[in-house]
């Protein structure tokens, strides 16, 4: 046990004649590291893509209420004879009527 101990961290199981089945599997165990970093890199993009999208739809959304609130404003009935009033148009007295057209033959 100590033999082999010493062996792994003298190096000897690289250079020795049936090193190559221990090359190949230190290559396959260093592939898989990097795969998943690369996959945890990958991850941590889109967790701050998502991030600055949530981001986005709650600006916007705050922007469409507000436009909204604003468009609800100018087009209440006080609000739009105060801007006729400013520009020197009345309301009227009299009732509108309504108008039938008839169709011609």
């Amino acid at each position: 046990m100590k033999t082999n101990i010493y062996k792994i961290l003298k190096g000897t199981f690289l250079v020795s004649d049936d090193s190559f089945k221990n090359w190949k599997f230190i290559i396959f165990i260093s592939a898989l590291a990097i795969v998943m970093i690369a996959s945890s890199h990958s991850a941590d993009k889109k967790v701050y893509e998502i991030a600055r999208l949530k981001n986005e739809v709650s600006e916007m959304r705050s922007a469409f209420i507000d436009g909204r609130s604003r468009l609800m404003k100018l087009k209440m009935e006080s609000h739009v004879m105060e801007v006729m009033l400013q520009k020197g148009i009345e309301p009227s007295v009299i009732p509108p009527k309504k108008i039938k057209v008839k169709s011609q033959k």
